[in-house]
């Protein structure tokens, strides 16, 4: 008895978490549905970095003669770039600093609820959206030649592995939001993405880079898991891109929901 008691307890805890997480998932779905015009710029300003980017350096990497791109155009190469900068474009951070301004964050943690659900119920519907955000752009992408060279599995793993990201980053950003209670402070800080997005193998791969930039990109967790979805593009699956990447996601994925629960925990 005292060894199946805890297991019990354990798995309800786990039931739970889960039926609260997708309760508050539903009803940030819903708040997405009503402003579907707040999806606008997650696909039109990475669709308009793409066109921009391949207009500038296409004719430097012509399919032919540039062996990074496997056959392929450069849009190819450079359309994770785009996807990755549509997982930036999250608002679960700014919803989360209107309930706590307008009060119902505090009604929520008043709720027997647990803390980990006030974390992943927003987290969930960004996956979602992002998915089918990042679908769209693959698709529209598919229209100007490039393909995904992994097939439709490769397809699905991309564009769940940009979803997982939107997460680990739409998850940081709450993390700001919840700290500094502040809708200027969350939005300012939502563009670190930036410069961890441009220290990156974006324009070439990372044995072309120079050699600070190459550092920079190596211990820059965005890097991995652009390559990995670069991978998937170019050459099909590759065991070890696909590894690195999805293990940045997982480490980063555990440490925002363990830093996101104790600062709920500790939230005054």
């Amino acid at each position: 008895m005292t060894t199946t008691l805890p297991k019990e307890t354990t798995t309800f805890e786990h039931q739970s978490v889960f039926r609260d997480s997708l309760v508050l998932g539903g009803r940030a779905v819903r708040e997405t549905l009503r402003t579907p015009d707040s999806l606008l710029p997650t696909m039109f300003i990475p669709l308009f970095f793409l066109v921009v980017n391949v207009g500038q350096a296409a004719r430097i990497f012509p399919s032919g003669d540039t062996a990074f791109l496997e056959g392929q155009n450069y849009g190819a190469f450079q359309l994770p770039v785009s996807l990755l900068l549509s997982a930036s474009f999250g608002a679960a951070a700014m919803f989360l600093v209107e309930e706590i301004e307008g009060g119902y964050f505090d009604k929520l943690r008043s709720t027997p609820i647990s803390r980990m659900s006030l974390v992943l119920g927003r987290l969930y519907a960004e996956f979602l959206k992002t998915l089918v955000v990042a679908a769209l752009m693959i698709f529209l992408a598919l229209l100007f030649g490039i393909r995904v060279e992994a097939g439709i599995l490769g397809f699905f793993v991309i564009i769940v592995l940009i979803a997982l990201w939107a997460m680990v980053f739409s998850g940081f950003m709450q993390l700001i939001a919840m700290k500094s209670r502040n809708a200027a402070a969350t939005q300012g800080a939502s563009m670190i993405f930036f410069p961890l997005l441009f220290l990156t193998p974006n324009f070439v791969p990372r044995p072309l880079l120079t050699r600070p930039m190459e550092i920079a990109a190596t211990f820059n967790p965005v890097t991995y898991v652009m390559e990995a979805a670069r991978s998937l593009i170019l050459e099909g699956f590759v065991a070890s891109a696909l590894l690195k990447g999805f293990l940045v996601i997982a480490v980063s994925m555990a440490l925002m929901l363990a830093l996101s629960v104790r600062m709920v925990n500790n939230y005054d």
